[in-house]
């Protein structure tokens, strides 16, 4: 075995492109005594008998198995953890493209606060979440400051297990692992083309054809090309190829291939539709809806902007009632310069999985992947407007202030601009291999679960800056050396933009690294079906990270300390993480499960290290779970509830008593006691009611806390951009009219609360992005080979902010609607 191992990583380091398809944990496999999942390997006989190879099981129409939380076929209602699985009749139906319209069908799944309109920046649970294609890495989460978006084209389920996951997918987000299971080659021969048209001059064709190529050997090719030119002209350009290959070895084993290529091109809107930022706390508490121009009153030692009376009154004329609390709306507009470019992102993943019975009961996934992701972009990340605001004890002190030239007011005039161009260069490796062993002892039935991880990824990361005239720059000797030349935009409303490129404005080199972070970890599982309805599963982990940072030198007029190239730096930490859980059946219809973990991830994807004492140890989690789930109707509704409690933990702040300056020993730079923290409690059902009533639903309630840093005013304030409260639904009747098929009618609604947005360091400390509701709808036919569906989004034409931003909101699509037809063979 070890020599099959060892050659089929050679070959894969050779460069051979023969990647594995899928995460296979239970190939032609029996499952345990206990679970709903039945596959009977005894009578295995054919190919397309060999091909069930999945993770999760499915009874009629509604799943219930998952192997996401214990890597093994097991029935939902016996796991002792919160899962959550969206399949591919709810994806379609819907007309869903990305990760960013799924986060409707999951609770707890939410968009991320300080969401820079790069990639999937999602959160569980107010955590960072960790992203995986069949289990193996798929692209950084919020810890990046580049990030891919996420298609759905080659993925017919998703999975989100919540928490920590002790291990099984390697260095992970605190949140839980969103897992895209992606399409299996088939022995049966079927093709589908399938075209979109829509609004905004929308259009995409995708191909999707598998079969047999010999008895024992299957494929599937997925392509697809999309246009748009967007909402807000917001345009996206996408190309994607997904191949797979699958060999059936014999009636034991198998071997799975796949590569996939993606080139994007998808827009950046860092900013959406600013606060305009008018602190209230400074003037008396009034907000802008009852102060006048006296309450605007210039600093009394004219260390802050001196305005007259006339621009006084000009000053509060400008205000409304939301000013310094919610953003300030400008209809389709925004704050996009032509100097911004899109996310252009090229990525290129291959896979090899084995998997090999070794005797009936000793089952062996093995799993190597390399992924590559480049991404280059320019985005805007300040128009800040100031109002009024006594910072530090001065009023309007320059830069943070309305803006006057020649004695003119400019109002709404953004000051502090900033643009930053990024190129970006990930190559990861990764390495899984889950050793299973079956076993009963007397009427217990056990799964124990031995498994290693390896990964290494090395990050390339170079940004330049270039700033308007507020941002200046001395040398040593106090002569300036830099200033911006961007000019001022003076009204946000109807902004004016720099003609020429971005290279016409001196821009800086401002952050030039090679970053690199290595993890190895060994775990053990127990899965225990002790009977009288009970389920256990204890798993401990151990792990290690290491991280090392090679600093390249940036402009020295940003900073002449960082000027000059830096030796390498490394730093190491490692521990021991843990799953416990039990599941309760008092009934074959409820069960009751607790859950507690721990978890370990890098503090940080793309920080520095320093090689010394002042380097951050790993960031932890903590995960408390108590759920209830039910199914009904012959297994084709299941719905679950859950009340939880997670924590990002030991989470580095700055000591207040630390001077780097002095010697100072026996006072250590950092606390280690920070965290950030969520509870609440979570719905979801999935329910296919009958052949005309097909529900789903979620809700949930939570509270996200940033309690890291004591010192800090916001200590204790809620987690910008998630929510109190989510609720989805979607409801489809298919309606008997006497023709060849039935008409199938959907309405679906998303409510989602408001969203924090507060920044005391900017002098909006109660902002926030207002709730809304949404209503959708699609009517489909589908009838022997064809499909038609239309697809109607925001039917009452609702204006909303889809995401919190950093200082305001993005605004959500107005109403549109878009066109499906399908062909198969």
């Amino acid at each position: 075995m070890m020599l099959l191992r060892l050659s089929l990583l050679a070959t894969a380091c050779q460069g051979v492109l023969f990647p594995v398809y899928a995460l296979a944990q239970t190939p032609i496999s029996q499952p345990k005594a206990g679970t709903q999942a039945s596959t009977d390997k005894a009578n295995t006989s054919s190919p397309t008998d060999y091909e069930r190879i999945t993770v999760y099981g499915r009874q009629n129409h509604v799943v219930m198995n998952s192997g996401l939380a214990t890597k093994s076929n097991m029935s939902l209602m016996e796991t002792p953890a919160a899962v959550v699985i969206v399949d591919e009749a709810l994806i379609d139906s819907q007309g869903i493209t990305n990760m960013q319209e799924l986060v409707r069908n999951i609770s707890g799944v939410t968009q991320a606060g300080n969401n820079y309109g790069i990639g999937d920046n999602l959160v569980v649970r107010g955590l960072g979440a960790n992203y995986t294609y069949d289990g193996m890495y798929g692209g950084a989460g919020l810890g990046n400051t580049f990030n891919p978006t996420r298609s759905l084209t080659n993925v017919s389920t998703v999975e989100v297990l919540k928490g920590p996951a002790t291990g099984l997918y390697g260095m992970g987000s605190a949140g839980g692992v969103i897992n895209l299971i992606e399409k299996k080659p088939a022995f049966d021969s079927k093709q589908l083309f399938e075209a979109e048209v829509g609004q905004w001059d929308t259009y995409s064709l995708m191909a999707d054809s598998t079969g047999a190529i010999t008895d024992d050997m299957a494929y599937r090719v997925v392509a697809k090309s999309a246009r748009s030119d967007g909402y807000r002209d917001l345009g996206t350009d996408r190309d994607e190829v997904y191949g797979s290959l699958n060999f059936v070895l014999d009636g034991n084993q198998n071997l799975m291939l796949s590569a996939a290529y993606i080139n994007d091109a998808i827009p950046v809107d860092s900013i959406g539709h600013p606060i305009r930022i008018y602190n209230a706390a400074s003037v008396d508490g009034k907000t802008a809806a009852d102060v006048s121009w006296q309450d605007l009153v210039n600093d009394p030692t004219s260390k802050g902007l001196q305005l007259s009376d006339e621009q006084r009154q000009q000053l509060a004329d400008s205000l409304s009632a939301s000013d310094g609390q919610t953003p300030y709306e400008f209809g389709p507009n925004g704050l996009i310069s032509p100097m911004a470019k899109d996310n252009q992102g090229e990525e290129l993943r291959f896979k090899l999985t084995h998997n090999i019975y070794l005797t009936d009961n000793l089952f062996l996934n093995q799993q190597l992947q390399y992924r590559n992701y480049e991404t280059a972009f320019a985005r805007q990340t300040g128009a800040y407007n100031y109002v009024y605001w006594q910072r530090n004890g001065v009023i309007n002190q320059n830069p943070r202030a309305p803006l006057v030239e020649n004695d003119v007011l400019y109002p709404y005039a953004a000051r502090r601009q900033e643009y930053r161009k990024v190129s970006a260069d990930e190559k990861s490796w990764q390495y899984f291999a889950d050793l299973r062993y079956d076993f009963d002892i007397g009427n217990i039935s056990n799964e124990l679960l031995v498994n290693v991880n390896v990964e290494d990824r090395d990050i390339r990361f170079k940004q330049y800056s270039i700033y308007d005239a507020d941002y200046t720059l001395k040398d040593p000797n106090g002569n300036q050396s830099y200033q911006g030349s961007l000019p001022f935009i003076y009204d946000i409303r109807n902004p004016n933009w720099g003609e020429g490129e971005f290279e016409d404005y001196d821009p800086l080199l401002t952050s030039n690294y090679n970053k690199s972070v290595t993890a190895w970890g060994l775990g053990v599982q127990h899965v225990g079906y002790l009977g009288g309805g009970f389920t256990s599963r204890i798993g401990v982990a151990f792990n290690e990270i290491k991280q090392s940072y090679e600093h390249l030198g940036v402009d020295a007029r940003y900073s002449s300390s960082l000027a000059d190239p830096q030796p390498e730096a490394d730093t190491t930490d490692n521990g021991v993480t843990y799953n416990l859980g039990l599941t309760f059946m008092p009934t074959d219809d409820i069960s009751i499960f607790v859950n507690h973990s721990k978890g370990r991830t890098a503090y940080s994807v793309l920080g520095d290290v320093k090689g010394n004492e002042a380097d951050r140890e790993d960031s932890q989690s903590i995960s408390n779970d108590l759920g209830i789930r039910a199914k009904a109707f012959d297994d084709q509704l299941l719905a679950s509830l859950v009340l939880f409690k997670t924590s990002r933990t030991n989470l580095a702040y700055s000591n207040p008593n630390y001077d780097s300056s002095a010697v100072t020993p026996d006072i250590d730079p950092y606390f280690y006691d920070g965290s950030e923290d969520t509870k609440g409690v979570e719905l979801d059902l999935n329910a296919y009611l009958s052949d005309q009533w097909k529900v789903n639903l979620n809700a949930v309630y939570q509270d996200a806390r940033d309690n890291q840093n004591p010192n800090s005013s916001d200590y204790g304030q809620r987690q910008k951009g998630v929510p109190y409260v989510t609720a989805g639904a979607w409801v489809t009747y298919a309606a008997e009219l006497g023709l060849s098929a039935p008409l199938s009618l959907s309405l679906g609604a998303k409510y989602v609360d408001e969203r924090s947005t507060h920044s005391s360091s900017f002098g909006i400390p109660n902002g926030y992005v207002p709730s809304y509701t949404v209503i959708d709808s699609a009517i489909s036919y589908d009838v022997e080979r064809y499909k038609v569906q239309l697809n109607i989004n925001n039917i009452f034409n609702e204006t909303y902010y889809d995401k919190a931003m950093f200082l305001g909101g993005l605004p959500g699509e107005e109403r549109n609607a878009k066109l499906t037809l399908t062909y198969r063979i």
